[in-house]
């Protein structure tokens, strides 16, 4: 089954989690027991990605390490077109809608696509776009940042997403932000999307993500919570809260 399908089935039925791991931040058999264990709670995806590009190496054993412990579906996040992986199930093609650099709003992507159409790689695009503080990412990707009481800029650049054709809307705070996307700002924009709503960064508690679930944001991706000690139980009361 493609993945685009396996969410939509997923999505029929609530609140979807993926569970984001950084190939840089952990050795590829560590990233591969993480997995595990997402899986075991109830994640419903893994995600692997860096704000920053991992090796090629590193990508690669990682990839093959969490595909061996898992049998949840894994897509691939790029930070660019120098380390990339097509041993995933499927590509997150994202375009950093409010980036000063068209680098990350498509050029890096043409440098990949043909590539991409050649291999039969399974993309599913996002616009993807950065609200205060933005973190890492937001610094590396040269953002225009939303800030934080500015709902009527996300949902701008959420209906441009939109009408471009794209699959999913992305509201990221940046991974490690103190504080998720307000909730005033995912209801706002969702009211407004007919495509589903993701949003990541922040996300560290059970209440957290019924905060950002009760808010309109259909699938919720979260990565800092599973690198420290105690992450079964912090990820396990988060699904709780979001499949409740």
């Amino acid at each position: 089954m493609k993945v685009k399908e396996y969410l939509k089935n997923k999505l029929k039925q609530g609140a979807v989690h993926i569970t984001l791991i950084d190939p840089s931040r952990q050795l590829p058999e560590a990233a591969g027991r993480l997995a595990r264990t997402a899986q075991e709670v109830g994640s419903d995806l893994v995600l692997i990605g860096s704000a920053s590009a991992a090796g090629q190496r590193v990508l690669l054993e990682t990839a093959t390490a969490v595909r061996k412990k898992t049998t949840l579906p894994v897509i691939f996040l790029p930070a660019g077109s120098d380390s990339i992986s097509f041993n995933l199930d499927a590509l997150l093609f994202l375009s950093m809608l409010n980036s000063r650099n068209t680098r990350f709003v498509s050029t890096a992507h043409a440098r990949i696509a043909l590539v991409l159409k050649r291999l039969a790689v399974e993309t599913i695009s996002a616009g993807y776009i950065l609200i205060e503080p933005g973190m890492k990412v937001g610094e590396l990707g040269e953002a225009d940042l939303i800030a934080r009481d500015n709902p009527w800029s996300a949902i701008g650049y959420a209906l441009t997403a939109e009408f471009m054709g794209m699959d999913y809307v992305y509201l990221e705070a940046g991974n490690g932000a103190a504080q998720p996307v307000p909730a005033g700002m995912i209801r706002a924009v969702k009211r407004e999307l007919s495509i589903p709503l993701i949003v990541g960064g922040g996300i560290r508690t059970a209440a957290d993500a019924r905060r950002v679930r009760q808010a309109g944001a259909d699938i919720v991706i979260t990565g800092t919570v599973i690198e420290n000690a105690g992450y079964r139980e912090r990820l396990r009361s988060i699904l709780s809260a979001l499949k409740e």
